[in-house]
């Protein structure tokens, strides 16, 4: 009998997040999902130590969340030939992985954000290389009333473009590194402060996308954006987890932001990711009609 729906769950010493054990799942029942999506909601990040999911495992689990956006791509620093790429500014894939490393949501460049993501570790770094997530939830909670106030009416556009030029990480023309957001299409336009779809709950919706507040000037948008960030992403609403080769994530990108942390780029580091994506009805810019 499966028993997967009896699973152990310990929250992080963190405002928000949980480590799960005692299930399979490559072999998870539905009334375990079930029970399992209810945690999601509630945590908005689950670890589960040592899986070892293979690939196709790691894309049937991500998709019991809802259609993907992409099925399974690496976020690595090694090549096809096992080679590790340079870290010297001239690689498009590393730019991307540096810029990886400030806080973000996924896909909030595009017309429609993520849902979510499965995330999964095959090949880490002796120190450092650690995924850190953020709190919004809480963050937007946390608030003084004036700054809350004057949040709650404010929208900033979003752009990978953007974020990626502020750090000189912009990928080459025709290079390495292909995908959304690197164009000069008009950026999507997002608020400040998202209502969960599922749960109600308000968050701040930032990042190092986020820039260009319709109304302030650039420099009181930027000075704006990086309060926020900074006030945001500090305990006890932020949570770093040390990878072990194995482990598995799934977070809630509708309230979480999330980094990488700097290692030693010279080492391997494997990373495989699959992203969840959004419904339109809830997740579409706001100056984009959903389909």
């Amino acid at each position: 009998m499966n028993l997967n729906h009896h699973f152990n769950i310990t929250p992080l010493d963190a405002s928000f997040g949980a480590q799960v054990t005692d299930l399979d799942l490559a072999n998870l029942d539905d009334t375990g999902f079930t029970s399992l999506y209810s945690a999601w909601l509630e945590y908005a990040l689950l670890v589960f130590p040592g899986q070892h999911l293979s690939h196709q495992a790691q894309i049937d689990f991500a998709r019991r969340f809802g259609e993907l956006e992409f099925d399974l791509a690496p976020i690595s620093n090694v090549r096809r030939d096992g080679s590790v790429r340079q870290a010297d500014g001239s690689d498009d894939v590393v730019k991307v992985l540096v810029g990886n490393m400030g806080w973000h949501a996924d896909s909030t460049y595009m017309p429609v954000q993520a849902k979510g993501a499965v995330f999964t570790a095959h090949t880490v770094p002796a120190k450092g290389g650690q995924t850190g997530w953020a709190d919004m939830r809480a963050a937007y909670a946390a608030l003084d009333d004036t700054l809350r106030a004057r949040v709650d009416g404010l929208s900033a556009h979003h752009s990978l473009h953007y974020s990626q030029a502020k750090i000189d990480g912009t990928p080459n023309q025709n290079g390495s590194y292909s995908g959304y957001g690197l164009h000069d299409l008009p950026p999507p336009l997002r608020p400040l402060v998202k209502v969960h779809p599922e749960t109600g709950r308000p968050a701040l919706l930032i990042g190092r996308h986020a820039y260009g507040i319709p109304g302030l000037s650039e420099a009181e948008s930027e000075a704006l954006l990086e309060t926020l960030v900074t006030f945001a992403c500090q305990a006890p609403r932020v949570y770093h987890h040390q990878w072990a080769a194995g482990d598995a994530v799934i977070w809630d990108n509708r309230c979480l932001l999330h980094r990488a942390c700097p290692w030693d780029m010279t080492e391997p580091r494997v990373m495989y990711h699959s992203r969840i994506g959004g419904d339109p009805a809830s997740e579409a810019a706001k100056d984009h009609t959903p389909t």
